[in-house]
C-alpha cells in the first residue's frame, strides 16, 4: 500500500499565494493545498479546451473554502468538512486560508499543467510575483 506524506511529496510554494504538496500514487496525484490569498484562477486556464480545467477531482476541504466556477458562470463553494467531486469544464477560485486534499488522475493533471504553467509564469511576470526557481522558465 502506498501512502503520501509531505516529507516525500513534491513541494511547491509561491509566497503569499499558495503552497502545495503533490505525489503520484498509482496513477492518481494526491495534492495537499493551502491557499494564501483570494484569487480567481481562470487566467491560468486560457488556451486550454474551453479555457477551463478539463480534469476530474475528488477531494475534501479541511479548512476554509474552495470555489469552482462552471462553464455557465455559476460558482459552487465548498467549505470545511465538505467532500467534493468536480467534473471537467470548470475553473477554480481560491480563498485565503483554504486547505484541502484533492485526488486527480495524473495524466489529466499533467495535461492541465501544460496549459497552467506558462499562464502562471506570465501572470507572475505581469503582477511582479517572484516565483520559486523550480517554477521559473529555463
Amino acid at each position: 500500500m502506498t501512502t503520501m506524506s509531505k516529507e516525500r511529496a513534491t513541494h511547491m510554494h509561491v509566497p503569499g499565494y499558495f503552497e502545495t504538496y503533490e505525489q503520484d500514487i498509482d496513477g492518481w496525484t494526491v495534492s495537499m493545498e493551502r491557499t494564501l490569498t483570494d484569487l480567481d484562477l481562470a487566467p491560468f486556464y486560457r488556451g486550454g479546451e474551453g479555457d477551463q480545467c478539463q480534469a476530474h477531482h475528488v477531494g475534501y476541504v479541511i479548512k476554509g473554502k474552495l470555489g469552482i466556477r462552471g462553464a455557465d458562470g455559476t460558482e459552487e463553494v465548498y467549505s470545511a468538512g465538505d467532500a467534493f467531486v468536480i467534473e471537467p469544464g470548470h475553473t477554480p477560485v481560491q480563498y485565503a486560508g483554504g486547505q484541502y486534499v484533492a485526488f486527480t488522475p495524473t495524466a489529466e493533471l499533467q495535461a492541465q499543467s501544460a496549459v497552467i504553467m506558462p499562464n502562471m509564469v506570465r501572470y507572475a511576470q505581469e503582477h511582479g510575483i517572484e516565483l520559486p526557481a523550480e517554477l521559473r522558465p529555463s
